[in-house]
């Protein structure tokens, strides 16, 4: 017996229940969507498709193989821990929204047309903005909008990018696009903007920090991580993104490192990481593609515990700049080994979840001769073990005692952190159950005395760079501010911009246009004094007049159009 419905399907009916539901049943329902979801998508046999007419073209609203399942797989993974960690939140549009995001990007992750994935990108857009605004500040209404903005502009792309293909092809099909034309250009620039490519990226910086700590969990899921899964289906070996994520995985480590809130430092990070992705994605390789989806599973996972560890510490103490924390593993001494975990799994610890993944990424630039994008990436490995395997832990939970005295995190919280903090400990110890689900056959081991050895010798004299710093006073301090990154332009530079355009061409054109009236007039005047009454055109009608004329002018151009 098989399943035969799409994995979406799942979620949009969870999404009504737990609208029509309150208490325990929600909370039963919250967990069970994302199980039986997983369950229906092991049922679905391999190449399975489901179609549907719409005038002209095919709309594949599911289509099955190795790609799709294995994000589909974490997507539901991260489904799990999400609604686990959210039990105790007692907001029907945060669950209902939750459930409608993680099932849109499911399903546009089985989507097989051009078309079919704009619908469920655009979903994806709608049902997370509810997520920063649910926090129900001023600030995260206006991220919210920033947010929004973007998100949908990159749907609009999308749909742009598929009628020029459309155009070209003669095809909605969503398979390996290419970057040799005007419509792959834009499909890409869509899919760049999903995935916070440099200078697209601050709309992710400027939210993530912003929604409540359930819906950063989410947010963290699902977002980029479909535009990886976009561009790993529409561009695989398209050299220019291999420049793109080793950008990625640079600049971001320099804003983190001075960063002062620290859910806006795992932001950072999040933005580095996802470069490792985008970087095998460009390569192209079996290897190389194998280490993009293996490193955006685990990422997954390990960035959901340090956003959950975070948001267990913002729901305890109201705070979540590291300059006001500090002495917390006292108060909070589980969430504190759980969030070293994570810690350590994004930094790529061996027997933990990044290695095996991270390692495959760096092994496919390195065979294939990009020795230059190989020295970046490891320096984004020594940088992101600085702010996400150090920073995070160190000043959150040691370096001085700030004096907070609080309570450990919910149980609920503590559930979900440590699930996940079990798969990153799992899949570091025996990745083979992921490298399974791989697109292709896995001919590697992470385990190797070099890849040991390289590792390890990178993390030490990592650790001992930072605790020098940490000794001569150099590393930058804990201090609130702003830290001006590329959204500065959109926020302060345009906008003042336009104000001052205003403030100096508004009384010129007031001067025009009331020169040009008076002239009006003027002409007007010498007319009626000249040539007597106003002709058939030139006479004052009513609206309904008007109307008849412009009906009229259209009939005469459809006629000579078309006759």
């Amino acid at each position: 017996m098989t399943s035969s419905f799409a994995p979406f399907l799942v979620f949009v009916v969870g999404a009504v229940l737990a609208a029509i539901t309150q208490g325990r049943l929600r909370q039963t329902i919250l967990v069970a969507v994302p199980v039986v979801g997983v369950v229906n998508l092991y049922l679905l046999p391999a190449g399975s498709a489901a179609t549907v007419q719409m005038f002209d073209y095919t709309l594949v609203l599911l289509r099955v193989d190795r790609l799709s399942v294995a994000f589909g797989t974490v997507f539901h993974l991260a489904a799990l821990l999400g609604f686990v960690y959210a039990l105790r939140v007692r907001d029907t549009v945060q669950h209902v929204a939750g459930l409608l995001y993680a099932g849109s990007a499911i399903g546009a992750v089985f989507a097989g047309d051009l078309i079919t994935l704009f619908v469920f990108w655009e979903i994806t857009a709608v049902a997370s903005v509810f997520l920063i605004l649910a926090r129900r500040t001023d600030r995260a209404r206006r991220a919210a909008t920033r947010y929004f903005v973007i998100q949908v502009l990159s749907g609009v792309v999308l749909l742009a990018g598929a009628l020029v293909r459309v155009h070209e092809t003669g095809s909605i099909a969503f398979g390996d696009i290419g970057f040799d034309g005007p419509g792959g250009a834009l499909i890409l620039f869509a899919f760049g903007l999903k995935a916070a490519f440099p200078l697209l990226h601050n709309w992710l910086t400027d939210a993530y920090p912003e929604a409540t700590p359930t819906g950063t969990v989410f947010l963290s899921a699902f977002t980029t991580k479909l535009a990886v899964y976009a561009l790993a289906r529409g561009f695989p070996g398209t050299e220019i993104l291999v420049y793109v994520g080793a950008a990625m995985t640079v600049f971001p480590i320099f804003y983190a490192v001075i960063e002062n809130d620290l859910r806006r430092v795992l932001s950072y990070s999040l933005i580095n990481q996802v470069g490792f992705m985008v970087t095998g994605i460009g390569i192209g390789t079996p290897l190389a593609i194998n280490g993009a989806v293996s490193h955006a599973f685990a990422h997954v996972i390990y960035k959901a515990l340090l956003f959950m560890a975070m948001g267990a510490v913002l729901h305890r103490t109201g705070r979540i700049n590291g300059s006001e924390l500090g002495g917390l593993y006292k108060s909070m001494p589980v969430t504190t080994v759980l969030c070293l975990v994570g810690a350590a799994s994004i930094s790529a610890f061996p027997l933990f979840s990044g290695f095996v993944s991270k390692s495959m990424v760096l092994a496919a630039a390195l065979d294939e001769g990009y020795r230059g994008v190989w020295l970046a990436l490891l320096f984004a490995s020594a940088g992101v073990f600085h702010h996400s395997g150090i920073k995070i832990p160190y000043f959150t939970f040691f370096a001085h005692d700030s004096g907070i005295r609080t309570r450990e995190a919910p149980p609920n919280m503590l559930a979900a952190m440590f699930l996940a903090a079990f798969v990153c400990v799992f899949l570091g110890v025996y990745p083979w159950p992921l490298y399974d689900l791989l697109p292709f056959p896995v001919d590697f081991q992470p385990y190797t005395a070099s890849h040991v050895l390289a590792q390890s010798q990178l993390l030490f004299f990592s650790a001992a760079a930072f605790t020098v710093l940490m000794l001569t006073g150099l590393y930058p301090p804990e201090l609130p501010g702003l830290n001006i990154d590329a959204e500065w332009v959109y926020r302060r530079l345009v906008p003042r911009s336009v104000r001052g355009a205003i403030a100096i061409f508004a009384p010129l054109d007031a001067s025009l246009r009331q020169a040009a009236v008076e002239g009006a007039r003027h002409a007007v005047g010498l007319v009626r004094r000249q040539s007597g009454p106003l002709g058939l055109l030139a006479r004052t009608r009513t609206v309904g007049g008007m109307v008849g004329w412009v009906i009229a002018l259209l009939v005469l151009y459809l006629i000579l159009n078309f006759v």
